[in-house]
């Protein structure tokens, strides 16, 4: 039990300084931090939703019958349905939740921030949850890598982009990519997918690898972007800024 409650106390250490660096970049804004705090919290809660809506999907899945007369296609699903697309889904209405109720305008840096924290509160109640199925071992990697807050800066990213430049495109290839890697990082975890050849292990290192280039990009990016008028002017109309073309978040 002790060994468990420190590997979740040393998991939650990148969340935890990635959190409190974000919320400190408007100090004194009581605004900016109750963002933070709805968007972490946010993200957090709908880890026990994610639960309830993979759940229905995993029942409906086993009906199929595939379980028993195709593997590596129930377990492509499963990992691709059942797990990412329920988790990228659920985190995504999170986060627009959190959005539609903040009535202050929003930048492209703000969305960005939003989304990241979203995956950054979903990925520390999941922590508990791998802890108790795959072991300390796993949550502490996960913990370590931040894998939901990197796919979070990838969507809020992405969006953001979309509604700088009023191109829903945009918002869609962010979702579409971490739904693929998110997929794909499960899928390549899976005895199934192992079995095919020994050699597709280095698959999934190579997208525990990508993890933590996310991470030290969404650094970087916030680092830097937090000085620049692109990123911090608002998204939606704001009689500040009549002077220039915006659009609505």
């Amino acid at each position: 039990m002790l060994v468990f409650i420190l590997g979740l106390l040393v998991s939650l250490i990148p969340t935890a300084a990635l959190f409190c660096w974000l919320r400190s970049f408007k100090k004194g804004d009581a605004a900016h931090q109750t963002l933070c705090n709805r968007s972490l919290r946010g993200g957090a809660l709908c880890s026990f939703a994610v639960l309830a809506v993979s759940g229905v999907f995993e029942v409906a899945l086993r009906l199929t019958g595939l379980r028993d007369t195709n593997a590596l296609l129930y377990q492509a699903l499963h990992t691709f349905v059942v797990l990412a697309l329920t988790e990228e889904a659920v985190k995504f209405l999170a986060f627009r939740r959190v959005l539609m109720k903040t009535d202050a305008p929003c930048s492209w840096l703000d969305v960005t921030m939003m989304m990241t924290l979203v995956g950054l509160g979903f990925g520390a109640v999941e922590n508990v949850f791998i802890a108790i199925s795959s072991g300390v071992e796993m949550m502490l990697i996960r913990g370590v890598t931040i894998a939901h807050g990197g796919y979070g800066f990838v969507v809020g990213y992405y969006y953001g982009k979309g509604a700088r430049t009023d191109k829903n495109g945009w918002k869609a290839l962010g979702f579409l990519l971490m739904w693929l890697v998110h997929g794909l990082y499960d899928f390549s975890l899976s005895e199934e997918f192992v079995a095919l050849h020994e050699d597709l292990m280095i698959v999934a290192v190579a997208l525990a690898f990508l993890d933590l280039v996310l991470a030290v990009v969404l650094v970087v990016f916030f680092a830097k972007a937090r000085k620049k008028a692109l990123y911090t002017l608002p998204l939606r109309d704001d009689p500040a800024y009549d002077h220039m073309e915006e659009y609505s978040c």
